[in-house]
C-alpha cells in the first residue's frame, strides 16, 4: 500500500506537483479541514499560485492541532517558495521563515504593489509573465522533498526554504533559525524566582594569563552558515572596512525597527567578523526576553520587598520628565509594569527587575527610561559573561565619573607597558592615519583598570578628536580595547563631518541638536571642541607607568577565581551586582550565554544630551560638566 499524502489547495502548482508525486504515493486533494484528514496521511502539502500568509497562520495552528508534518509550496511576485517542512513538536515552522525573511530579505513594506495586493485580498499572486517552466521547476523540489521524507532521507527544508527564481530558474535554499517567541512553536520556559538562582561554576582558563575560556576562532565559518544569510538570517550582510588604521568588520543585524550593524575591531578581518557576530548576537538577545516569558506584572509598591527600586540605577530628573516634549514618563510606585526576575550577587537571592531596565527600552507607552546595551555582555560561560559584564559597566561608568567631574585623571605613558603590540598599534595609529594617542587612568574605588584614549588628529583632514574607554582586570588590554574603539570611527566620522559641516558644527553652541549615539562623537570631530577637553590634555605632569598605576598582575587558573575577586570588591564597597540571563535558544546550542548586568549606584551610560540620567545616584557629581559626552 502507497504512502498518502494529501494536497490542500488548488491552481497550477498543486496540480502539478500532484501529477508528479501519483507516480509513487497516494495522493488524497481536500478542499480544507471541515471534513477532517484520513488517518492514513503521512503528510499534508498547502500549496497555492498566490502567497497567502494569513491562511498558512491557519494551517500552522491546525496542524499542530493534529500532530502532522506540513510543507507549504507557493508562489509570490516573481518567486516560488517552498518549506520549510514543519514537523510536530518541534521548533521552526513556517511562521518562523516568515520572521526570517519579512525582516532579512527583499523590504516587502516597500514594495508597495504587494501590500496593496494584501491589504485589498490577502493574498499576492505572481507575475503574470511567470513561464510554465518556473512553475514546473518549484513543483519538482517539493516532490523531491515529499520523496526524501518518506523515504527517511534528509529533507533539505527543515529549517530552511528554497526561494525560485520563476524567470531564471535558479534556486537557493536558506536556513532559517527557529524564533523562540513564535506563538506556534516557540516553546520558552516561564520566568521564575527558581530559574533565576545563580551558582558559580568552574571556568578553566585556556592558560592563565587569559581570561576567556575557549577560543571561538575555529567556530567563524560554522557561526556565519548558522546565522548569516541574505534572505532569511538573524544577520542579512557581512562588510569589511577596509580603510580603517585596523581590521573592522560590521554584521547587520536587521529588525523590524530598522537595521542594527555591529562592529568587531581587531588585528584581522576574521577575528573581527567573528567578534561583529557574537556583538551582534549579544544585540539579538537583548532586545525583548526570548529565552523566558515574562510572568510578574505589578506595581513596586506591591512588590517592593523582593523588587529593585529603579531609582538605584539612576532615573531623569523631575525637570527632565517635566519638559513639554520629554519622551518618557515619570516612575509612579503604583503603576503596573512587567518585571523579570534577576539574580543579586551580593543579597545571593532572585530579586526581580523592571523589564526595561533589563532589556532594550525605546521609550514608548508607560517607560520611564531608556535603556541599551550598557552592561550586557557574551560568554562561553555564564561566569564569563557575567564578568565581562560587570566590566562594560565599569568602563562607561569610569568614563562618566571622570567626564561630568572633569577630574584630572593620570596620563600614562604606553611605552611603560612593555607590550609590544600596543607600541605598535599606537605607532600604526600615527603612521596610517595622523592620529596621535594619549591614555589616561580613569579606574576608581572598585580598582578594575578603566582606561579613557583620546586619538587627537595631527593633521586638519578629517575629525579632529575621538574618545572611547575600555576596562578590563589586565589594564593593558583595557588600552588596546578602548585605541580600537577610537580608530573605528575615523572614516565614518571624516565623511559625516565633510558632508554635513554646518549640521555639526551647530551642535557646539545647542547641546541640545545631541540626539543620537553618534552625534556625541560627530561634536568631538569639530577642533573647537578641543578645549572641553583642556583638563586632560593640557596637563604639563609627566605621565605614568603602567606599573606605577597598576602594580603587577595576579593570574588565577580559574575564570571564576577572577568573577569571584571582583563580586569581593563591590561587596565591599556596598555596591549590589544583578544579573540578569538574557540567553536565548538561538545561540544556546552554540555553548554561548548573554546577561545582562546592573550595579545600583553606578553611572548608566546615555545618549542624546537631553538624556543624561543621573537622578537617585550618590556617587554622581554634584556639580555636572555642562557639555556633552565624547563617548561613543
Amino acid at each position: 500500500m502507497s504512502e498518502v499524502v494529501a494536497i490542500i489547495g488548488n491552481g497550477k502548482l498543486a496540480q502539478t506537483v500532484g501529477e508528479l508525486l501519483s507516480e509513487y504515493v497516494t495522493v488524497a486533494r481536500l478542499n480544507g479541514f471541515d471534513n477532517g484528514i484520513p488517518e492514513s496521511v503521512r503528510l499534508v502539502l498547502a500549496l497555492s499560485d498566490e502567497w497567502r500568509p494569513r491562511e498558512y497562520e491557519q494551517i500552522e495552528s491546525e496542524m499542530r492541532r493534529i500532530g502532522l508534518p506540513w510543507l507549504r509550496g507557493c508562489l509570490i511576485h516573481d518567486e516560488g517558495v517552498v518549506g520549510p517542512l514543519v514537523q510536530p513538536g518541534k521548533p521552526g515552522c513556517s511562521q518562523c521563515a516568515e520572521l526570517r525573511s519579512n525582516t532579512a530579505g527583499r523590504d516587502r513594506e516597500q514594495n508597495l504593489e504587494i501590500q496593496m495586493s494584501l491589504l485589498l485580498h490577502g493574498t499576492v499572486p505572481p507575475m503574470s509573465s511567470v513561464s510554465w517552466f518556473g512553475i514546473e521547476q518549484t513543483s519538482c523540489l517539493i516532490a523531491a522533498e515529499v520523496w526524501r521524507m518518506l523515504h527517511g532521507k534528509p529533507v533539505q527544508t527543515v529549517h530552511a526554504v528554497y526561494f525560485v527564481n520563476l524567470r531564471s530558474l535558479e534556486s537557493a535554499l536558506h536556513p532559517f533559525v527557529p524564533d523562540s517567541a513564535c506563538p506556534y512553536c516557540g516553546n520558552r520556559p516561564l520566568d521564575s524566582e527558581e530559574n533565576a538562582k545563580i551558582v558559580l561554576q568552574p571556568s578553566p582558563k585556556l592558560d592563565a594569563e587569559a581570561y576567556r575560556i575557549r577560543s571561538l576562532d575555529g567556530k567563524v565559518d560554522k557561526l556565519k552558515k548558522e546565522y548569516v544569510n541574505e534572505r532569511t538570517g538573524l544577520f542579512n550582510r557581512i562588510s569589511i572596512d577596509l580603510q580603517s588604521p585596523y581590521a573592522n568588520a560590521f554584521v547587520n543585524l536587521p529588525a523590524p525597527g530598522g537595521d542594527e550593524p555591529t562592529a568587531g575591531r581587531s588585528h584581522s578581518y576574521a577575528h573581527s567578523v567573528l567578534t561583529a557576530m557574537l556583538e551582534g548576537l549579544e544585540r539579538y538577545c537583548g532586545i525583548y526576553p526570548r529565552g523566558k516569558i515574562t510572568t510578574v506584572h505589578d506595581s513596586y509598591r506591591r512588590l517592593s520587598d523582593r523588587a529593585l527600586h529603579p531609582g538605584e540605577t539612576g532615573l531623569y530628573s523631575a525637570e527632565q520628565y517635566a519638559h513639554e516634549d520629554f519622551p518618557l514618563r515619570p516612575f509612579d510606585p503604583d503603576r503596573p509594569l512587567n518585571w523579570v526576575w534577576g539574580y543579586s550577587m551580593m543579597q545571593e537571592r532572585p530579586i526581580l527587575v523592571p523589564e526595561q531596565l533589563a532589556y532594550y527600552s525605546s521609550g514608548t507607552g508607560d517607560a520611564f527610561v531608556i535603556e541599551g546595551s550598557n552592561g550586557c555582555a557574551l560568554g562561553s560561560s555564564l561566569e564569563e559573561a557575567i564578568l565581562y559584564g560587570v566590566m562594560e559597566v565599569v568602563e562607561r561608568d569610569a568614563f562618566l565619573m571622570a567626564w561630568y567631574a572633569r577630574h584630572a585623571i593620570p596620563k600614562l605613558d604606553p611605552y611603560s607597558s612593555g607590550d609590544a603590540e600596543l607600541q605598535l598599534m599606537i605607532e600604526r595609529l600615527q603612521a596610517v592615519s595622523g592620529y596621535d594617542v594619549h591614555l589616561f587612568n580613569a579606574t576608581t574605588e572598585n580598582r578594575i583598570p578603566s582606561i579613557w584614549a583620546i586619538a587627537k588628529n595631527r593633521t586638519t583632514k578629517g575629525a579632529h578628536l575621538f574618545c572611547a574607554g575600555g576596562a578590563h582586570l589586565d589594564p593593558v588590554r583595557a588600552a588596546k580595547s578602548a585605541i580600537l574603539e577610537t580608530a573605528g570611527n575615523i572614516v565614518y566620522a571624516s565623511e559625516e563631518l565633510a558632508r554635513n559641516e554646518e549640521t555639526h558644527r551647530a551642535m557646539l553652541t545647542d547641546p541640545d541638536l545631541v540626539t543620537r549615539m553618534e552625534d556625541h562623537v560627530l561634536l568631538y570631530g569639530n577642533p573647537e571642541a578641543e578645549e572641553r577637553l583642556s583638563f586632560l590634555l593640557d596637563r604639563n605632569d609627566p605621565p605614568r607607568s603602567f606599573t606605577e598605576e597598576f602594580g603587577s598582575k595576579v593570574f588565577n587558573a580559574d575564570l571564576t577565581d577572577d568573577l569571584k575577586d571582583v563580586l569581593n570588591r563591590f561587596r565591599t564597597l556596598q555596591l549590589d551586582v544583578i544579573v540578569i540571563d538574557q540567553t536565548a535558544p538561538e545561540i544556546r546550542g552554540n555553548g554561548l550565554y548573554c546577561v545582562k548586568i546592573l550595579i545600583p549606584g553606578m553611572l548608566p551610560m546615555s545618549f542624546g544630551h537631553r538624556m543624561v540620567r543621573l537622578s537617585g545616584l550618590k556617587r554622581a557629581p554634584t556639580e555636572l560638566n555642562p557639555f556633552p559626552h565624547p563617548f561613543p
